[in-house]
């Protein structure tokens, strides 16, 4: 496996995950959140349970946009008049996604990259003919075999340098304004140059989702769900890399600690942010535009 050509005829279907995780149309959001952090998924896509046929996908992103980025927090803010107890109540079809990118079974490895590289986005449902879920292939599946092929290319070139940073002490409805607005899964938490941690899409909805929310809700108003610094939702494990490795030990660092980025240190100091989508562009036979 290492010329790139040797994936270019992989069906998407032999390299995705076919025993796929979802849940139907009037499933609560809370249920769906706790479904995203009982299996660590970041999406999970929503079926007409007779059917099974897709009707949407929620992402750990929308999740984010929901707490108090962006249009989905509406349901909380203007239809709940704030109360967030009420709102996750209501049921997942209310702030799932329903145009969704798919793949036929047949599509080829390229055919997902190119999806991924050029609309950035992290999973995309596997449907037949009929519009029923037959899998779905991420980021980390095309990495998997990407990475396969040596690349000595250095982390230091493909990295995010300009990153946006937030300090410890920033209550979580920060982050995920700055999350939406930017289209990010993760922002660095720094102080006085020092990296604390990363939170994560996933960090926020494991939040939500373990029902530790619970535990700062009086009245049930979403300000006292989003108050809270984002330090106390980090999680204690920091996986880092130099921008002397290579893609290929940043990728297999990745699949081992099970994590979409990994800040990039020189020094004592971030310099730098790698992502899986870096990756997957870096190691790419159709490599995209640069960012």
């Amino acid at each position: 496996m290492n010329s790139h050509h040797d994936h270019d005829n992989r069906t998407v279907l032999s390299i995705a995950t076919s025993k796929v995780i979802s849940a139907p149309p009037t499933m609560r959001i809370f249920g769906a959140i706790e479904t995203l952090t009982q299996w660590g998924f970041r999406r999970l896509p929503i079926v007409d349970p007779g059917t099974h046929r897709l009707k949407g996908i929620i992402t750990a992103r929308d999740v984010i946009d929901f707490l108090g980025g962006g249009e989905l927090f509406n349901l909380i803010n203007v239809k709940h008049d704030g109360n967030f107890l009420a709102a996750i109540n209501e049921s997942v079809s209310k702030i799932m996604k329903t145009d969704v990118r798919t793949l036929h079974p047949d599509a080829t490895l390229n055919e997902a990259l190119d999806i991924i590289l050029r609309d950035r986005i992290g999973g995309i449902p596997i449907v037949d003919e009929y519009g029923v879920l037959n899998g779905i292939v991420t980021e980390r599946d095309v990495l998997k075999i990407l990475c396969r092929s040596h690349a000595a290319t250095p982390v230091e070139s493909v990295m995010t340098r300009s990153l946006l940073v937030q300090q410890p002490d920033c209550p979580l409805s920060t982050v995920t304004k700055v999350m939406t607005e930017h289209q990010f899964r993760r922002l660095p938490i720094v102080k006085n140059d020092v990296l604390f941690g990363i939170i994560t899409a996933t960090d926020i909805v494991r939040y939500i989702g373990t029902g530790r929310v619970f535990e700062k809700l009086v009245t049930g108003d979403v300000a006292e769900v989003m108050n809270i610094p984002v330090r106390d939702l980090l999680s204690g494990n920091l996986f880092t890399t130099d921008p002397d490795a290579t893609v290929t030990d940043a990728a297999r660092a990745m699949m081992a600690k099970k994590v979409g980025a990994l800040p990039v240190i020189d020094q004592s100091r971030l310099v730098g942010l790698v992502t899986e989508f870096d990756l997957v562009r870096a190691f790419s036979p159709v490599n995209g535009d640069r960012r």
